[in-house]
């Protein structure tokens, strides 16, 4: 569980002007953010569009990214949904040998009870051969997975060994920590409160922002890590302006309008996604000077 303490990335997945998958992008992207400290690799979560990639698209992903990788750094595989049966049928038909943890989203649009995320969640454990990362992510899927049932999950199935917490609210992490099983690990989807987070006692983030400005963002939580507020808040800072940007209209349209900026792939997203506006690319080039300055 240790490797999943640090800064993992939610990669994009870069696309052409055509909508084709640009390999050549992301093997570039893999390696830039290998080469500038960042801990591990979530491929196929939201960030990277994964409810408009095909389960054939999704295999030569996993294919380019393990072959890119070459073992350097752990990799996590989106594999969720709120069909039950078909993300165990996913897990169970998909080629893990190169993944080291599933990232599995709370169902979605269904709005089960409580008691239904755990049964759903009980379901995915007791046939993955792989760790499972909870993912809870309420202000897409309609509903909060509160903490009891986060840390009823946590308790009964050792293979359950982190939960990514999205719900942007300070309140739940803080309650995920205190009372979280020792080995158990809560994991920051909210670039924003990170930081925060780590320094209460979290284990880090999977980040959206932190694929673009690598080198920096990995360092934040590293020193978070370490518990030097101070530093890390100061360089935390400077990275401040591009979290709330990239969320301005909609993710991941704002990480690859940065990305593009930075010369790391084109901005395109699929539907029924749409670029970034004029408006937001303008802010982010002013970003990107003064963060180069």
């Amino acid at each position: 569980m240790q490797q999943f303490k640090g800064t993992g990335v939610a990669l994009i997945t870069p696309f052409k002007k055509d909508l084709s998958i640009d390999f050549t992008a992301l093997k570039k992207l893999v390696l830039f953010n290998i080469d500038n400290g960042i801990d591990y690799l979530v491929i196929s979560g939201t960030t990277g569009e994964s409810t408009t990639i095909t389960y054939k698209e999704k295999q030569e992903i996993i294919k380019v990214i393990a072959t890119t990788n070459a073992g350097r750094v752990p990799l996590v595989l989106g594999v969720g949904g709120n069909n039950t049966q078909a993300v165990i049928e996913e897990i169970n038909k998909t080629d893990l040998s190169e993944i080291d943890a599933i990232l599995s989203v709370a169902p979605y649009y269904s709005k089960p009870t409580q008691e239904g995320f755990y049964q759903h969640f009980k379901a995915i454990a007791q046939v993955s051969k792989k760790p499972l990362i909870l993912y809870n992510v309420p202000g897409r899927t309609a509903k909060n997975m509160e903490p009891d049932t986060i840390l009823r999950l946590a308790r009964d199935f050792k293979n359950i060994i982190a939960v990514k917490e999205a719900g942007n609210n300070l309140v739940q992490y803080l309650e995920l920590i205190k009372n979280k099983p020792s080995e158990f690990l809560i994991i920051s989807g909210d670039d924003d409160l990170a930081l925060a987070v780590t320094l209460a006692g979290g284990a880090g983030v999977i980040s959206v922002i932190g694929q673009a400005l690598p080198k920096d963002f990995s360092k934040v939580i590293k020193l978070a890590l370490k518990g030097n507020a101070i530093e890390a808040y100061a360089l935390y800072f400077k990275l401040w302006d591009s979290i709330s940007l990239i969320f301005k209209e909609n993710n991941p349209a704002g990480i690859k309008a940065l990305l593009h900026i930075l010369k790391l792939c084109e901005p395109t997203v699929r539907l029924p996604l749409v670029v970034a506006s004029k408006e937001l690319q303008g802010l982010l080039e002013n970003f990107v000077k003064t963060y180069h300055r």
